[in-house]
């Protein structure tokens, strides 16, 4: 594609193919997840009440930028896997917070690992080093563009 050097729709051509490889590399990653498969939500949601810790329904809504209807779903099958724990909001009985469980913590790391050993064997068999750096600096800003800034 050609876009006679206008920045605007080099701009608009790289978005495209930022979202058409984050769909393809997420499918990716989701079909080698193999057995211990956690419904891709569900991981979103572990993973975020393991980096932050404990959190209210509303705030991992937010979050996660799920509507809150998915999230009770969600939520619920946690907590009926025992993946995680809802106690009262100290600050305001009213509220809940979400809490990680170990068995939780369990779950996301055998949801993650075979992702993660597919990703790592791929980069080191395709980039080099060079390339992994500029991937990992690439990675890192693109987190700041989707919010979730490292």
């Amino acid at each position: 594609m050609t876009y006679d050097n206008d920045p605007a729709d080099a701009t608009l051509a790289l978005a495209g193919t930022v979202r058409r490889m984050v769909g393809r590399l997420g499918r990716r990653l989701r079909a080698e997840q193999g057995e211990a498969a956690l419904a891709p939500a569900a991981v979103a949601v572990l993973g975020r009440l393991q980096r932050d810790g404990a959190a209210t329904p509303a705030a991992l809504a937010a979050g996660e930028f799920m509507l809150p209807q998915t999230l009770t779903r969600v939520l619920a099958d946690l907590e009926r896997q025992g993946f995680a724990s809802r106690a009262p909001d100290p600050a305001d009985g009213r509220r809940a917070l979400i809490a990680i469980t170990p068995a939780g913590t369990a779950a996301l790391r055998n949801a993650v690992a075979a992702r993660d050993r597919w990703l790592a064997a791929a980069l080191a068999a395709t980039l080099s080093p060079t390339e992994q750096e500029l991937v990992r600096l690439a990675a890192e800003r693109l987190l700041a563009v989707a919010g979730d800034a490292p």
